[in-house]
């Protein structure tokens, strides 16, 4: 099982907490498709002849893709790669992008699920975050789509936004419930340094944001969940039974991806890899033939700890017997003393070899990880 995810760095915007790398400009878009169907070509053996079951575009916003553009895209990956017939194709999208005219050429594509960049159904949220959309357009967009029969939606919210009040939460999420929504991903606000966010906070010109009433919503987004028939099957996902997230589920369980496009990131189990963040030079790169990127080979260590990262962020929890069979009896052990001497004992069940956070304890899960990580190489 492998996966391919595109990344598409053009947005009309920046968002003031986005730190992903992407441009707010459209120059060069059909160069960079052109770049980034040769990097596909180019690296057709990094995943061996794995099949590929998820296809994910990512960004930036891949939306903003022409319908030529994305049929070049699949096309490309048709051709290099032996994709599954069911295989789950996500593309990233914003609301004042899911006018008809873009439905119906999703719904002629490849493309089977949508994944919309709602953040909040109010429109002084939006403002705060730097949105392009408005609240009226994203209903607009999940109702346009619904309409040509894509139902297969997720949408990203976020809270703790300075402002956002409980009752407004609590309206973002009746809303999703309202429309019939299958997926949710909730993201607390973070503030990264070098956003837009970072500097205004700074400045005093806007609200720090409050942990306090972060944590509150994170608590009543896991009540709603459970009381709304959504299975909390990852720290920042809800979806109806058997509507996860297979691209994202590929991550967290270790399987082997391959990532194009300008920063995009790479793995094989063995060693990631990343693209350089940097439009011009990454379209030189591969016009030479020469893709510009940074490669790390994974110590032992490192992938034990990974695994711990990523399967305790989900509800399948963390497998002891799967740290025995894979590492050895020396870090099952290590393991084992690691988890006596943890303070928070109260935050995780342990039963049948399986590690597993409770509810509560997903708001401790970094605390968590870091008393069970090793930092030695053995």
């Amino acid at each position: 099982m492998a996966g391919i995810y595109i990344h598409v760095p053009f947005c009309k915007q920046k968002c003031h907490y986005c730190n992903f790398f992407s441009v707010a400009s459209l120059r060069n878009k059909k160069e960079m498709v052109q770049a980034i169907v040769a990097e596909l070509k180019l690296q057709k053996s990094y995943l061996g002849d794995e099949s590929i079951k998820t296809i994910y575009l990512g960004g930036g916003t891949p939306s903003l893709l022409t319908e030529d553009e994305l049929n070049h895209l699949f096309d490309a990956i048709y051709t290099n790669y032996k994709v599954d017939n069911d295989a789950e194709i996500t593309l990233e999208a914003n609301p004042d992008d899911l006018h008809t005219e873009k439905a119906d050429i999703i719904r002629r594509s490849k493309i089977n699920r949508l994944s919309i960049g709602i953040q909040s159904f109010h429109d002084e949220d939006l403002l705060a975050l730097n949105r392009v959309h408005s609240a009226r357009q994203s209903l607009d967009a999940i109702k346009t789509m619904q309409d040509f029969g894509i139902t297969n939606i997720s949408i990203d919210l976020i809270y703790g936004i300075p402002g956002l009040t409980d009752e407004t939460w609590h309206q973002n999420l009746e809303t999703v419930k309202q429309l019939q929504i299958p997926h949710l991903s909730a993201y607390a606000l973070t503030v990264e340094e070098r956003t837009a966010l970072d500097w205004l906070i700074k400045k005093g010109r806007m609200t720090p944001v409050n942990e306090e009433m972060s944590i509150a919503h994170f608590r009543y987004l896991q009540q709603y969940a459970q009381e709304n028939g959504y299975e909390h099957y990852e720290i920042s996902n809800f979806c109806r039974p058997g509507m996860y997230s297979r691209h994202n589920t590929a991550y967290w369980s270790g399987q082997k991806y391959l990532g194009v496009g300008p920063s995009a990131h790479s793995f094989d189990q063995n060693s990631r890899r990343w693209n350089v963040s940097n439009n011009t030079r990454y379209m030189e790169g591969i016009t030479n033939n020469e893709p510009v990127f940074e490669e790390e080979v994974l110590k032992t260590t490192q992938k034990y700890n990974e695994y711990i990262l990523t399967s305790l962020r989900t509800r399948k929890g963390c497998s002891l017997n799967d740290i025995k069979d894979h590492f050895g009896e020396g870090y099952y052990n290590t393991f084992l003393a690691n988890l006596s001497a943890s303070q928070y004992q109260h935050c995780f069940t342990f039963a049948d070899q399986l590690l597993v956070l409770t509810p509560e304890g997903m708001l401790f899960a970094d605390a968590i990880t870091a008393e069970l990580f090793i930092s030695d190489e053995r």
